[in-house]
């Protein structure tokens, strides 16, 4: 068995996988936010009541919105900042008497779609979270992708490419840097253009049912975003030129996209032929807590802890 754990901002999920990826078990708790103590012990206790309901012993991945770094073993770039500067893999490997393996949870979903979801079969896939933020990982033949110094696929952080006139600067992220990805390609920043436009703060599918009644001003707010996904997306694939791109979040729902980003694509890639292959994710909210799971692969064995596969 192989356990998941999704520590987002307001929830920490666990989920436990066969090898064959059947779901044996699930149960979530309120993250106790500011309290990184308090999170170690909602782990332990999350692994605990997920090996006792299924009587099965299991290897634990987790993902989170940060990373851990290789020059110094601490997590960064956290946005549940309390666990910034902690050596967390160490603490939870000590209380849990195993290794754990943590991954950006962008690397955990692309995972998750890599094995067994919409991206099953390809080699190399860029898994792309369009929700309140734009994060993305990578995953090549099933495996996460973090690179040499732990940021692979951290697009958010990029500006939007080939900037289009109105679009400079742009509003400022909390990195210090504007017009970014994460800012301007993310459900946010769907509603954030759409309340620029207008003065009017609406949710966005607010925005979307105004498009689909032909709303000028909404049609307007969904082509710049549309556009907006586009570019970033042509940029990935003259850079990485996955086997596929697979959406998850929020907008990944709407499903006008998967028409339109083609047509905005094209002038941007640098190749004669192109064949686009973007997807939406086959497990939605749940690519991630999967993506950590598997994060161990068959066979692996953790301190005594083993995964019997053929």
């Amino acid at each position: 068995m192989r356990i998941g754990l999704d520590w987002g901002g307001t929830k920490i999920e666990a989920l436990a996988l066969s090898n064959e990826g059947e779901e044996l078990f699930r149960k979530r708790v309120q993250t106790p936010k500011n309290d990184y103590d308090g999170c170690i012990v909602a782990v332990k206790e999350l692994v605990t009541a997920t090996e006792a309901a299924t009587g099965q012993a299991g290897t634990v991945g987790i993902g989170i919105p940060g990373s851990i770094s290789p020059s110094t073993g601490l997590v960064k770039n956290a946005n549940s900042t309390w666990m910034n500067g902690k050596p967390l893999d160490k603490d939870l490997s000590e209380v849990l008497g195993r290794e754990v393996r943590i991954q950006n949870d962008a690397n955990c979903m692309a995972v998750s779609e890599s094995i067994d979801g919409a991206g099953a079969g390809c080699g190399v896939v860029h898994g792309i979270i369009i929700g309140t933020g734009c994060g993305s990982g990578i995953a090549i033949n099933g495996r996460p992708h973090k690179g040499a110094n732990g940021i692979g696929g951290e697009w958010g952080n990029v500006t939007v490419p080939w900037m289009q006139e109105g679009e400079f600067p742009g509003p400022l992220n909390w990195t210090g840097h504007h017009g970014t990805i994460d800012l301007l390609c993310s459900g946010t920043g769907f509603q954030w253009d759409y309340e620029n436009a207008t003065g009017k703060a609406l949710k966005g599918r607010e925005i979307i049912e105004l498009m689909r009644a032909g709303d000028e001003a909404a049609t307007g707010t969904y082509q710049r975003y549309v556009s907006r996904l586009g570019r970033a997306l042509a940029m990935a694939a003259n850079i990485l030129d996955p086997d596929c791109f697979v959406l998850a979040g929020g907008m990944s729902n709407v499903d006008e996209i998967y028409k339109d980003l083609p047509a905005v694509m094209r002038p941007y890639i640098f190749s004669d032929g192109y064949e686009f292959d973007i997807r939406k994710a086959k497990h939605g909210d749940s690519s991630g807590v999967r993506g950590a799971a598997w994060l161990w692969g068959k066979g692996e064995t953790t301190q005594g802890y083993v995964n019997e596969s053929s």
